[in-house]
């Protein structure tokens, strides 16, 4: 079974960016531009409650995708609390067209025009925001119902509680990298929570992203932009193509590593990728298996076999200045073995 083959194109995408739409400091266009400079594919203007389509700045070579952010908190005025929990989460549009709003709460409005926004359609008309596990869970089915993939932002910026997070489902991948969180606070890493996902039989998709703002010039330190992406393989550059492709969990997440290859026959495993220090298969956080570089070498290429106690495989490369990319997680009933 090949997950993913050196000969399938991998289209560099950045599925989660503010602009001046909302609360970000660059227009779309100058989004776009910069991001087609560095190199990727794909961007996603997520703008806070402020779906916008953008596919007039689509070209043969870089497609905009359509979408916003959601966000659900304590406060029905929207206010935010620096120490407390809140929800947000990523809607993003199975059709380049799709801007209708999902349960519309003006108080949570606060960049998009008002008219702007009750002219949209508007779907899931639930009320008043309310940060409660129903209200959540009913959020999301209704999101993907009215046609969008939902993904799971920034837990560790969120300040969910594991056990809050375990209860929601509906949302087909977790931002395992945020590079505008690991500005804030140096650590919007979330490996141990996508495997305590995956302990409990819960099985999302990972990706990485910049949720960018931009307040920082690009070249600052603490700039937000092309710190973390999502390697997305497919056939085409083409709207259908790409969807298809994260509906099928056809990405991995990078802050560096490029994967090139990864293969199962049977039990056994192959990944083959850039450079890397190590190069691991998760089996759980007690057990693993490593290839690793001696005395300073490099490996580019790891072979693996499944145990058979192991109810799921993730793999994870890391390289020699501590970038790394993980994959999603296989099931033993996924790989037939």
């Amino acid at each position: 079974m090949q997950i993913i083959s050196p000969d399938l194109p991998q289209f560099k995408a950045n599925l989660h960016s503010h602009s001046k739409l909302s609360d970000g400091c660059l227009t779309p266009e100058a989004m776009a531009e910069a991001y087609k400079a560095q190199g990727y594919s794909i961007l996603a203007i997520t703008d806070h409650e402020a779906p916008y389509d953008h596919s007039q700045l689509s070209t043969p070579d870089f497609l905009m995708l359509t979408g916003y952010e959601a966000y659900i908190r304590p406060s029905a005025s929207c206010q935010l609390d620096p120490y407390g929990p809140e929800i947000h989460l990523n809607l993003l549009a199975r059709e380049p067209h799709n801007t209708c709003f999902v349960a519309y709460d003006p108080d949570f409005c606060k960049y998009m025009p008002h008219e702007l926004a009750e002219s949209r359609a508007q779907v899931g008309n639930i009320g008043p925001r309310q940060y409660d596990r129903e209200y959540i869970q009913r959020f999301i089915r209704e999101a993907v119902q009215a046609g969008y993939l939902v993904t799971y932002n920034h837990p560790n910026w969120s300040m969910e509680e594991p056990e809050e997070i375990l209860h929601y489902d509906g949302f087909f991948s977790l931002e395992l990298f945020n590079t505008g969180s690991m500005v804030i606070n140096g650590h919007e890493s979330n490996l141990g929570l996508y495997d305590r996902l995956l302990r409990h039989g819960k099985f999302p998709y990972v990706h990485g992203a910049d949720d960018n703002h931009n307040k920082r010039p690009f070249g600052d330190p603490l700039c937000d932009s092309f710190g973390a992406w999502t390697m997305i393989m497919a056939p085409e550059l083409s709207y259908p193509a790409i969807i298809h492709a994260l509906e099928k969990g056809d990405f991995y997440a990078s802050t560096g590593p490029t994967i090139r290859e990864l293969r199962f026959e049977g039990s056994h495993v192959v990944l083959n990728c850039s450079e890397a220090r190590r190069v691991t298969m998760h089996l759980s956080p007690k057990r693993a298996q490593n290839i690793c570089g001696h005395a300073g070498e490099r490996v580019t290429s790891a072979a693996f076999d499944i145990p058979a106690s192991a109810p799921y495989v993730y793999f994870s490369v890391f390289a020699p200045d501590e970038t790394e990319a993980h994959t999603r997680a296989f099931t033993r009933q996924e790989l037939g073995i």
